[in-house]
């Protein structure tokens, strides 16, 4: 179910509206990316001084090195982690659309839904974002404990929480908070499964740039499947 529902989701590309939200998407989320990365060193440079003497590094400049060329790779590294929160806002923002274009070239027979409306869009965003950043903060505290199994712990952790978040929202489109609750309780396993495969490339570096808006058609998908099963 997962994987073709994902292979579902990339042979949509070529749909012209699905396309539309997707370039949109990649553009909006490398942008989200740059302002959390340039919030980031602003952030150290306020705890740390306008420079820093790092091991083997040596002294650096924050806010010299968000303008220079070697802060494109450092900013490429950090996607790594930064690009989980990235992604809860990207999930939030675009959702709605591109269920609409898997609907439209799937789902064709379901009848429209109202809109969510952009604000509440954007309390769910911040609401979730909030979740996402406190548990990978308490979760560095595991890291430090069991660093061999830091990776294994950082895509199961923001797996359960994207898949958990993706899901619920590709189902309260179409049967509400309350009943997308009880198939999200029903399916979790398949949902935290899902989740983990969508973390594990959304910390590979560039390629985790398209994954937020193939996420939310995978999922979109997956309810679908799953709510047929009831």
């Amino acid at each position: 179910m997962i994987f073709s529902s994902f292979a579902k989701a990339v042979a949509q590309i070529s749909d012209p509206k699905f396309r539309r939200v997707f370039y949109l998407g990649i553009g909006l989320t490398l942008a989200l990316l740059i302002a959390a990365y340039a919030l980031f060193l602003l952030l150290l440079n306020a705890l740390l001084g306008d420079a820093y003497v790092l091991p083997l590094v040596g002294e650096v400049t924050w806010i010299k090195d968000l303008l220079s060329w070697s802060s494109f790779l450092m900013m490429v590294l950090l996607s790594t982690f930064l690009m989980i929160p990235v992604a809860s806002a990207i999930t939030s923002i675009f959702l709605e659309d591109v269920a609409q274009a898997v609907e439209d070239r799937h789902y064709g027979h379901l009848p429209n839904v109202p809109s969510f409306g952009i604000w509440m869009s954007i309390r769910d965003s911040v609401n979730f974002m909030g979740v996402i950043i406190l548990a990978n903060t308490l979760a560095l505290i595991v890291y430090g404990f069991l660093p061999l199994f830091a990776p294994l712990i950082f895509w199961s952790l923001n797996g359960y929480l994207l898949g958990r978040e993706y899901f619920q929202l590709a189902a309260m489109r179409r049967v509400g908070i309350k009943r997308a609750k009880e198939l999200r309780s029903k399916h979790s396993g398949k949902i935290w499964i899902a989740g983990t495969l969508m973390a594990i490339p959304l910390s590979i570096p560039l390629l985790n740039l398209v994954i937020p808006i193939l996420g939310a058609a995978t999922f979109t998908h997956i309810y679908h499947r799953v709510s047929d099963q009831r």
